[in-house]
């Protein structure tokens, strides 16, 4: 089943009018950063089609982000490899879902946030386990999330090539593996994360 309103419709009948949906990107990657968004949708004009990311093609969730943006108060925020490697990726994804929070045009009164580990954020938070297949703002934040990331990673490849950041977006793939033993690590490679400090000979 798609995402629906159901959560959000709850929290705007409890007297919740800005209700934000919360979701994050990159924990697994051994490069470039986590990212996080935002959403609140204050209209019923919402684009048809959103789901989990994960559930859609790029060329679908491409399309999908120019819509939200034009139709919700969006926040998008990032934490970088040198943040994660300081803090530790659980505390960074907490991070960036707190910047996202406030990067918003205005303070929601609750965030729906995706998983069971909610960030301490200036409004109330209701945790949703599998969120981004079930609350609509949370889906459509997915959405927000992945494709600023991609295309942040698909930026990052003229910066440091050779390692394919196009292409696997910085994840643990037998191409990225080959080409961090061949070249060592890059500037935006996470140092903390076990086949990157390896490769550091760390």
């Amino acid at each position: 089943m798609a995402p629906t309103r159901h959560f959000e419709n709850s929290m705007l009948r409890q007297g919740h009018q800005l209700v934000a949906g919360v979701d994050e990107v990159g924990r697994g990657p051994l490069a470039g950063p986590v990212v996080a968004a935002a959403v609140i949708f204050h209209t019923r004009r919402v684009p048809k089609g959103i789901d989990d990311s994960k559930a859609l093609t790029p060329e679908q969730r491409a399309d999908l982000f120019d819509k939200i943006l034009d139709c919700a108060e969006v926040g998008i925020a990032t934490v970088s490899a040198a943040e994660i490697d300081r803090i530790n990726i659980r505390q960074a994804s907490l991070l960036a879902m707190r910047r996202a929070v406030s990067a918003l045009p205005r303070r929601p009164c609750v965030a729906l946030i995706d998983g069971d580990d909610p960030p301490s954020v200036s409004c109330m938070t209701h945790a949703i386990v599998g969120g981004d297949a079930r609350s609509l703002s949370i889906a459509a934040a997915s959405i927000i999330a992945k494709v600023f990331r991609d295309g942040l990673m698909s930026r990052l490849e003229g910066a440091h090539p050779g390692y394919g950041f196009a292409a696997h977006k910085g994840y643990s793939t037998k191409t990225h593996l080959a080409a961090l033993a061949r070249l060592g690590p890059s500037p935006v490679h996470r140092l903390s994360f076990t086949p990157v400090r390896l490769a550091a000979g760390t």
